[in-house]
């Protein structure tokens, strides 16, 4: 995974395995590349969108193209955003997932993230209520 994804193909790999909620946008993912605390990590097929500010690591998004999931792409991934964050000084990590998002949930869990708290109806879904964003954390050192 040495090629790290243009906003345009971030964008259309977002919108390709984001089916429940609104993708980014590439000028999102271009205006959030533009800061020197943003990481981008991985290629068109599976990449992650990662901030580290001070001591911490937030994990913005990761998404994996629907014809290249299951191939281990997203552990490649979350490896490597996790070892670049320590290095740039980062102690703890953060993200947050859909808690309807179960393949999300064990990712993160098989990294080490814990449940550290919740908000409420939080992800907008379409046609359906409003699902939790259950909030995950770990020590990277």
């Amino acid at each position: 995974m040495a090629n790290v994804p243009t906003p345009n193909e971030m964008a259309a790999t977002h919108q390709a395995a984001f089916t429940q909620s609104r993708p980014w946008s590439a000028d999102e993912f271009l205006s959030l590349l533009e800061s020197p605390l943003t990481i981008a990590i991985g290629d068109a097929r599976c990449f992650a969108l990662v901030r580290v500010i001070a001591d911490e690591a937030e994990l913005l998004t990761i998404a994996t193209h629907p014809a290249h999931q299951r191939q281990g792409l997203a552990h490649r991934v979350m490896d490597a955003w996790q070892q670049e964050a320590s290095a740039r000084g980062a102690i703890e990590a953060f993200l947050e997932v859909a808690a309807d998002n179960m393949p999300a949930q064990i990712l993160y869990a098989a990294h080490g993230f814990a449940e550290c708290g919740r908000r409420t109806g939080y992800y907008a879904r379409k046609d359906a209520p409003a699902v939790d964003a259950m909030l995950m954390r770990r020590t990277l050192r």
